[in-house]
């Protein structure tokens, strides 16, 4: 056997136990997720499943509950991006800056995403019920007195954002804090000689420097957010209730949840499975848009 063979037996070797769990726990799972959703699958014992073709995908795209769901979990997604990489970033030039205790802080910031997402749901849940209001009748002001964040289906959303936010953007900060770094000293130092100042310097050189964090954070945010289950659980499970086109539905009952419910709750795993090879779809094409988008914004820099 000459020294080129045993590369290959061995790059095979190597390959062939993580291809096999790939295809094992991913491939086939996927391949028969697409079978089920086109069948009226209960998972209940000695029940058949019946092919009934696309009558799920119908079903799915005519009801409100999903289109809801599926509109606000693009808003919680596009404002969740937003709001964690602007404290990130925030955050990232504050602990890159020459402070006392800088170390201190980065750890203090990063802690929060070591919490649980149900935990921090339920710890989340007693502020805004009970320290929020006590707040306000400490202090005297009303509006925070008789606010009910997790009661009115517009709060309820930016509560979660809050709350998702400051699980998440110490995560982010700790990317942004690497790329940062990265950046020449020369750079900055020869910028601030020439009179530039920092809002001139973050858009010259910083932001073009750390362009590639920005693909790698936007993704990160954007899939995270999407895929959001635990903390809304924890948080709010769905609610409150609100009214869409003279129908009521649960107003932050994001896609992960809805899938769940229709899944689990309403025992329609067939019509669950279907949402969720569309929720699958979906998320791929705007995460691999969002990748090549900010890739060539890269180039341009």
């Amino acid at each position: 056997m000459n020294k080129k063979t045993k590369e290959k037996l061995v790059f095979w070797l190597f390959l062939v136990p993580a291809l096999s769990s790939f295809i094992l726990v991913v491939v086939v799972p996927f391949g028969m997720g697409i079978y089920y959703s086109m069948t009226d699958w209960t998972a209940v014992a000695g029940q058949e499943a019946n092919w009934v073709g696309i009558s799920n995908y119908k079903n799915m795209f005519s009801d409100l509950a999903f289109r809801y769901s599926f509109l606000r979990t693009f808003l919680f997604t596009l404002l969740s991006v937003i709001s964690i990489n602007a404290v990130a970033l925030t955050l990232a030039f504050l602990v890159t800056r020459e402070i006392r205790f800088k170390n201190f802080f980065r750890a203090g910031f990063f802690i929060p995403n070591l919490i649980g997402g149900l935990v921090l749901g339920y710890i989340w849940q007693f502020i805004f019920k009970s320290v929020v209001p006590s707040i306000g009748t400490l202090f005297g002001i009303e509006a925070l007195e008789q606010i009910l964040i997790l009661a009115e289906p517009n709060l309820a959303l930016f509560g979660l954002i809050f709350a998702f936010t400051w699980q998440y953007a110490g995560y982010i900060m700790m990317i942004y804090v690497a790329a940062l770094l990265n950046v020449p000293q020369e750079l900055i130092e020869a910028s601030q000689i020439d009179g530039a100042n920092f809002i001139q310097r973050l858009r010259s050189i910083t932001i073009p420097m750390i362009a590639q964090a920005f693909t790698i954070t936007s993704f990160l945010t954007l899939v995270t957010s999407f895929k959001q289950y635990d903390i809304i659980v924890a948080l709010t499970n769905g609610g409150p209730t609100a009214i869409y086109q003279g129908t009521t539905v649960n107003s932050t009952e994001m896609l992960a949840v809805h899938i769940y419910s229709v899944a689990f709750k309403y025992n329609n795993m067939a019509e669950g499975q279907a949402r969720a090879i569309i929720f699958f779809i979906v998320l791929s094409v705007v995460s691999i848009g969002q990748v090549y988008y900010n890739k060539k914004k890269e180039v341009e820099m």
